[in-house]
């Protein structure tokens, strides 16, 4: 049996989507680990861990009086606006109950710097409307106490159930065109090397603004092609070439001051290794 690390209570929030499930898995068996789900699922709703919870129309704090987590992981997709609002509740939340807060963003908070990656403390600058987004939650993070917030700012995370992933086989399988990306350049991630590094940050108490991506960057083409060779349905693929600009257009995270320990960084080799089937 499995001792777990410590007395942290652990609430994720879209604990059934991509990410979230992936840190649930990851987490569960260390720690006291509670997750919340949207859509009916009836495997979810025998499970006392989960509550059935729609944070554009239900109120999450009947759900932190029940958990009381010492930790919440912000895993969440949907609506905008009202994820804002539930991050203002989660905001006072954390300020009285003394809770850490850890936020999946994203690298689309730097999608309107383009010539070079960007690194924790560049100021953040977006050009669309899910970075916007990112950042306002962010900003109203950063102003709480330093050492009750963590901020992750993913690129693109691939995995073998990840959206990405499943829609490149549908397109192979279809015989469709999958779109790719020459002039972008990016770094990547995996749920299993996200979710061991989460785990870490957790384990050393860690806060602050982490980039957690491959340390070497690639081209979107050269990546996703490298994906569909490792799949049987190769001959299937039909790529489509999508220029948004005649330059390369750099969209990556990269750490300068908060690094992981050597056996946790990771290269985009290692991304392809997780994902040949």
């Amino acid at each position: 049996m499995i001792e777990r690390e410590n007395k942290h209570t652990i609430l994720i929030l879209g604990a059934s989507g991509f990410l979230g499930d992936a840190l649930y898995k990851e987490l569960c068996s260390y720690f006291r680990t509670f997750g919340t789900y949207n859509i009916s699922n009836r495997a979810l709703e025998k499970n006392k861990h989960f509550f059935q919870y729609n944070f554009e129309e239900d109120d999450i704090y009947e759900i932190l009086e029940i958990v009381k987590p010492t930790i919440i992981i912000s895993a969440l997709r949907g609506d905008f606006s009202k994820q804002v609002l539930l991050h203002q509740h989660l905001a006072e939340y954390v300020l009285l109950e003394n809770t850490k807060l850890i936020f999946l963003s994203s690298a689309n908070v730097f999608d309107a710097y383009s010539k070079y990656p960007s690194y924790e403390l560049d100021k953040t600058y977006s050009n669309s409307v899910f970075g916007h987004f990112k950042i306002k939650i962010e900003n109203m993070l950063l102003r709480l106490p330093k050492k009750q917030i963590v901020i992750i700012r993913l690129p693109m995370v691939f995995g073998a159930q990840s959206p990405r992933i499943q829609e490149i086989l549908h397109f192979l399988k279809a015989k469709e065109p999958i779109e790719v990306f020459p002039n972008l350049v990016m770094n990547v991630s995996s749920d299993s090397k996200m979710t061991q590094q989460i785990h870490y940050i957790i384990n050393r108490n860690n806060y602050g603004v982490f980039h957690l991506g491959s340390e070497d960057l690639v081209h979107h083409d050269d990546f996703i092609k490298e994906i569909v060779a490792s799949h049987d349905l190769e001959q299937n693929a039909i790529f489509k070439q999508v220029y948004t600009t005649n330059k390369e257009r750099y969209l990556a995270v990269l750490p300068k001051f908060n690094k992981l320990p050597k056996h946790l960084q990771l290269k985009s080799e290692d991304i392809l290794s997780d994902l040949k089937l």
